[in-house]
């Protein structure tokens, strides 16, 4: 996949690219792998101002120990309807589960708190 970029069509100013993460990336909590792959995606973000880039896995590399948050979902005009997982009881993730037609590339992609997680990327010879 080469770098994409999704508009917001009732913003021009808000937009994000979509870029292949050419590492493996591994997320951990305390001593716990939560995610690894090497199909991940960077989406860097502007809206009112730049977000901080955000690393979304496929949800194939996902560990089990997520669970589903029951009830509760978010609309992003640019990405569309999110929902959220948590680990031991604490919201940690999100996914767009329903993305908007010019999000399709995060279909079926989970992203973490970077603050609640650990996020590595590795090089291939590590």
């Amino acid at each position: 996949m080469a770098t994409t970029t999704v508009r917001n069509p009732d913003n021009e100013a808000h937009f994000m690219h979509v870029k292949p993460v050419r590492l493996r990336v591994k997320v951990r909590r305390g001593g716990q792998v939560l995610a690894e792959s090497t199909n991940a995606l960077r989406i860097m973000e502007t809206g009112r101002e730049p977000y901080d880039p955000v690393i979304y896995i496929p949800r194939a590399d996902i560990a089990d120990a997520l669970q589903p948050v029951s009830g509760k979902s978010t609309h992003c005009p640019l990405k569309g309807d999110a929902s959220y997982f948590t680990l031991d009881g604490d919201e940690i993730a999100w996914t767009y589960d329903r993305p908007l037609a010019g999000a399709e590339p995060i279909r079926d992609h989970v992203a973490f708190y970077a603050d609640k997680v650990s996020i590595e990327e590795i090089g291939a010879d590590t």
